[in-house]
């Protein structure tokens, strides 16, 4: 049994070694129910066999395709001012809760789309891709107030990780209901697929309450001019000076190009995998067994990727996932068989948590701590444009060529030129001009 002081050093290099930190990384473990069982695994085939079973299986792809791209819009315009407004009335936390109720909400109306309502599944999906994202804007901004930038990798790679155990072992369940939905009281594997949609919800709200008890609401900062007006004045007027002064944050603006378009990649390749799988003929048994070999290897390899990033930095662990993730374009379009998937599953897991982990936690170093929400915004803006395109772009082309392989290959450029951005971005450079911002935003705080 390791002691108390062993035990605190396990947490201390995890990234966990507060109950802050460790409230707060629940909440990957809470929505990445919405993100394995909705987003990745059961619903795509659900919506392919189930909700679209009328349409062509090329059409199903790219309908989905638009589905997950109308939804990200949304986000995508509404995000940098609900970030400016929370930074400047102190309701991170609030807005964080209401989104997520949207989203969990959504996902239990999944229980009532059956065969052929593929209009439903699409709206029910748009509505809860729009809380989900919203709620990530709000959870992701609280991790600079928690942490700082010597232990910030891991703890940002702790909350992939958690997350990746907390979906891997709700998508466990929900598939063992379709492998034997007698044995947990089913009538059938469509009644278990749509059961598993209201579990989803259940998790979702359950799982946040440990970080709405025990993560205290960062200190609003108000600047002058701002004493009494209205909030969303405020944010607004924000906002405006924000897009004004970005040049300034050179760095932050070129990470932000870099980051569109490989998280447009990654996005892609998460919402579309398990459609384009079930289009070329792999069985639903091996396309949710694969994304559940994801979750669960996907754990170790995090944790692993932020103890990387400790050596090599945060910037050459990203460098290295996007190379992983090129090559899984590349088995992408020669894949035929199950095994081929399964290949395919392992090289993702290797890297999915780290891309997205050290992506968030490299960002936040660069950006004023006093406006992380805003600036969290910003980066969402920049994810979910980048989400719609992906999507949209699979979509098309799916239709045009009768069939998604070639989508797959053009995925291949957004990472490259995602990683020629990325090597532009001086890591140290935009540290210094965050905190000599973060001094000045100080200076002119009100008492």
């Amino acid at each position: 049994m390791p002691t108390p002081q062993q035990s605190m050093g396990i947490m201390r290099r995890l990234g966990l070694h507060t109950p802050e930190l460790r409230a707060w990384a629940m909440y990957d473990w809470a929505n990445s129910a919405f993100a394995t069982t909705i987003m990745a695994a059961i619903l795509p085939v659900y919506y392919a066999k189930v909700a679209a079973a009328g349409l062509a299986e090329n059409v199903r792809t790219a309908y989905w395709g638009y589905t997950s791209a109308a939804g990200l819009a949304i986000v995508a315009v509404l995000s940098p001012v609900l970030g400016t407004i929370a930074d400047a009335i102190g309701c991170k936390k609030k807005l964080l809760w209401w989104f997520m109720l949207v989203g969990a909400g959504s996902a239990a109306g999944l229980w009532f789309v059956k065969e052929g309502d593929w209009q439903l599944a699409s709206l029910l999906f748009i509505v809860g891709n729009i809380g989900f994202a919203g709620s990530c804007i709000f959870y992701d901004s609280l991790l600079p107030f928690l942490t700082d930038e010597h232990d910030v990798d891991r703890a940002s790679s702790a909350g992939y990780a958690l997350g990746y155990l907390g979906g891997g072992l709700l998508l466990a369940l929900n598939l063992a209901w379709m492998l034997k939905p007698g044995l947990f009281g089913f009538a059938d594997k469509g009644i278990a697929a749509r059961a598993s949609f209201v579990s989803v919800a259940i998790w979702w709200v359950v799982f946040t309450l440990p970080l709405m008890r025990r993560v205290q609401e960062p200190p609003v900062v108000r600047f002058d001019g701002e004493d009494g007006q209205n909030p969303f004045v405020v944010g607004f007027n924000r906002l405006f000076t924000t897009f004004r002064q970005i040049r300034r944050f050179k760095q932050v603006l070129i990470f932000l190009i870099a980051f569109w378009f490989f998280t447009d990649a990654i996005g892609t390749i998460i919402k579309m995998a398990t459609i384009y799988g079930a289009e070329i003929g792999i069985g639903e048994g091996h396309l949710i067994g694969a994304l559940l070999f994801v979750q669960l290897l996907g754990i170790p390899c995090t944790f692993a990727f932020g103890l990387i990033a400790d050596r090599i930095g945060a910037k050459a662990a990203v460098m290295l996932t996007l190379v992983v993730y090129t090559g899984t374009c590349i088995l992408g379009y020669f894949m035929t068989t199950p095994l081929h998937f399964w290949c395919l599953a392992a090289m993702v897991a290797l890297v999915q948590g780290a891309s997205q982990a050290l992506s968030r936690s490299l960002y936040s170093t660069i950006i004023p701590r006093s406006k992380a929400s805003e600036f969290f915004g910003f980066i969402s803006v920049s994810s979910r444009f980048a989400g719609i395109l992906g999507p949209i772009l699979f979509g098309v082309f799916s239709q045009m060529a009768g069939g998604s392989r070639i989508s797959i290959l053009l995925l291949i450029i957004f990472f490259v030129i995602g990683m020629i951005g990325l090597a532009k971005v001086d890591i140290q450079e935009g540290r210094r001009v965050a905190a000599e911002a973060e001094r000045e935003l100080a200076a002119n705080k009100l008492s």
